[in-house]
């Protein structure tokens, strides 16, 4: 037996952030990250709009990039105090997904951290609140997924938690948001939903009710990113679209090992974060060429391939259909002013020897991710360092 969860409510479209008109509440808690959801206008219209739904209001800001264990309990102190029956987020990724781990602190005060780093191990939720999310970059569709990452800075390490309980209850998906990202964010947010979408395809787990999801959303991902990252309007608008799908696919397909990857070299150097978009964009190559050395995966990368009409891709010769794929993502990348290699990354703020010294331990990380079961090939810490160096130095991948 397979679930396939996703939002009791999703609005998308024009003015589609209205419908927080219709929420039925008397206390919303409203998360939120740096200035940006202030700066154009849209804090002030949710606020507006739950005020108008009859609730009364409270903020909490500042969650960072990469939120913290910290940032999470202190936001689930400042529930506990409010009482609010419904948690609001707005913004990118990460005030979306510090307010998941949030809400399991405020319903849960004396659980534990590591409880919920343990896959679909979350308590059961709503017994105080209920969860509404609204995106403003087109990436990590946190608002219809049952995944969260929080950062333990001491440990270098970010966590990816997974539970079903934390898929929102309603997701408002509103172009005028995205429109605001700059043309970085923009590039990155975007390859990290080309890869959700394409790991989602060749998951262990995926299935009929996932991969129409995930086929179509490659597509337009393929079509419009680029287009999307050069200011074109209607393209973000719908690369909005495009990400929310994909979302939708690999909450329920899970992932695969580029996310493991990115997961672990995040936040485990001395020279600055990797970035997690652009950290999936540079592994996604290396990774189809590794995966594909398992027949089922270079079936399924081809009907990739074949589904977006790539140059050679015949699905007779399913390792024609994975190279030209490979080069369709390396295309991208290009175009979009993403590096190939870690090496190349910010200018090389990433330090060879420090790299190679940290490389057996990140690999094993990186083994050990909650993303890594649903790989389609399995791999080893030895293989992991293998991939990683490929990874760094921009190698093909041939074992």
């Amino acid at each position: 037996m397979a679930r396939f969860t996703l939002p009791r409510d999703l609005y998308h479209g024009k003015n589609a952030l209205e419908a927080l008109k219709t929420l039925k509440g008397k206390k919303a808690m409203v998360v939120v990250g740096g200035g940006s959801m202030k700066k154009f206008g849209f804090l002030d219209k949710t606020v507006s709009y739950l005020k108008e739904a009859g609730m009364e209001v409270e903020l909490f800001e500042g969650v960072e990039p990469d939120p913290s264990v910290e940032t999470v309990m202190k936001g689930a102190a400042a529930m506990q105090k409010f009482c609010p029956d419904w948690i609001v987020s707005i913004g990118g990724g990460s005030p979306i997904d510090a307010a998941k781990a949030m809400w399991a602190f405020y319903e849960y005060p004396d659980t534990k951290f590591e409880t919920l780093c343990n896959p679909f191990h979350f308590p059961t939720l709503r017994t105080k609140a209920k969860f509404c999310a609204i995106p403003s970059t087109s990436g990590t569709a946190t608002e219809v997924t049952a995944f969260a990452v929080i950062t333990d800075y001491k440990e270098g390490i970010k966590y990816p938690l997974a539970d079903f309980n934390i898929t929102p209850d309603v997701a408002i998906v509103d172009p005028a948001l995205a429109e605001t990202m700059p043309p970085k964010l923009t590039a990155n947010t975007g390859m990290d939903a080309m890869t959700h979408a394409i790991e989602a395809y060749v998951s262990t787990l995926n299935c009929n009710y996932t991969d129409p999801l995930a086929l179509h959303a490659i597509k337009m991902i393929s079509e419009h990113l680029v287009n999307s990252y050069k200011g074109d309007k209607e393209a973000r608008a719908k690369m909005h679209d495009a990400q929310c799908l994909a979302g939708i696919a690999f909450s329920n397909a899970l992932l695969g090992i580029v996310h493991s990857m990115a997961h672990k070299t995040g936040a485990a150097f001395s020279g600055g974060h990797i970035v997690h978009g652009a950290a999936n964009a540079m592994y996604l190559p290396k990774v189809i060429q590794f995966n594909a050395k398992d027949s089922v995966a270079a079936k399924r990368y081809a009907e990739i391939a074949h589904f977006l009409g790539l140059h050679h891709a015949g699905l007779r010769h399913p390792i024609e259909g994975v190279r030209a794929l490979v080069n369709h993502i390396r295309y991208m990348n290009k175009e979009l002013d993403i590096p190939h290699s870690i090496k190349e990354y910010e200018g090389g703020i990433i330090n060879e020897k420090e790299f190679l010294e940290k490389l057996p331990h990140v690999a094993a990380n990186a083994v050990g991710d909650a993303c890594t079961g649903s790989n389609p090939r399995k791999i080893t810490p030895p293989e992991m360092e293998r991939l990683l160096k490929a990874c760094f130095y921009d190698t093909d991948v041939d074992f």
